[in-house]
């Protein structure tokens, strides 16, 4: 079946600004999983330097292997509504409870990211910090969380990749994020070729987004390949 080009880039351009709002809601939501995440993925990551370290571990198991859409189902489900606050309520808004289920995963992500910086660090470089009467605290601040944090950013901006493209699943529990509109545009103007050239949109948008980070990414790899 051919396509009428003329109507369905006409019907384009007019959702094109409610696609890029909607996008925007995707990478709000990225933007706030990966902060969560990563505060703690870095906290459960330390839990992992101490006696309670099985803790850590368990964490990381379970939230590595599990599938992110059962996640987000289960955060969404799990959280009411509202949250009785005082004598008010505080709506409880499904995009948050999609950033706490994408949170989860991130979180058990960047804990490994950061057991991996800290097992990458040379033993010779504790000894002689130790050799010099360095604290605990003052081997971590000045020596070995600098080296930890340029050995985790070429990963940690991988996975927050990973998650931008991980917000698609939000549609699912009723989050109007850019597949919603997508969605909602499809159905309204009703043709094939505009659905067909809707989602070729989303997939040029989510490259767009994407691309920069992994060449960004493989940059500070080279650049801190020998750190």
């Amino acid at each position: 079946m051919a396509i009428d080009s003329f109507p369905v880039l006409s019907a384009l351009l007019q959702w094109s600004p409610a696609l890029v709002a909607g996008f925007g809601q995707n990478i709000l939501i990225s933007v706030v999983a990966i902060a969560l995440g990563s505060v703690l993925g870095l906290l459960i990551g330390a839990l992992a330097l101490s006696p309670l370290g099985f803790v850590a571990r368990l964490w990381v198991q379970v939230f590595r292997n599990a599938p992110w859409l059962v996640l987000i189902y289960f955060t969404t489900y799990v959280f009411p509504f509202e949250i009785h606050i005082g004598s008010s309520y505080v709506s409880f808004p499904d995009w948050v409870k999609v950033t706490i289920g994408l949170a989860l995963p991130a979180s058990a992500n960047v804990a490994e990211i950061f057991r991996g910086a800290i097992g990458s660090i040379p033993s010779t470089q504790w000894e002689a910090a130790r050799s010099l009467a360095f604290t605990r605290g003052q081997l971590f601040r000045s020596i070995i969380l600098p080296q930890c944090f340029k050995r985790m950013l070429p990963p940690w901006m991988n996975l927050y990749a990973v998650v931008t493209m991980g917000t698609a699943l939000a549609s699912l529990v009723g989050v109007h994020d850019v597949i919603d509109t997508a969605q909602i545009a499809s159905n309204t103007v009703n043709m094939t070729g505009f659905t067909v050239v809707i989602y070729l949109s989303l997939l040029v948008l989510f490259f767009a987004y994407c691309y920069p980070i992994s060449r960004l990414t493989q940059h500070l790899e080279r650049r801190y390949a020998f750190y």
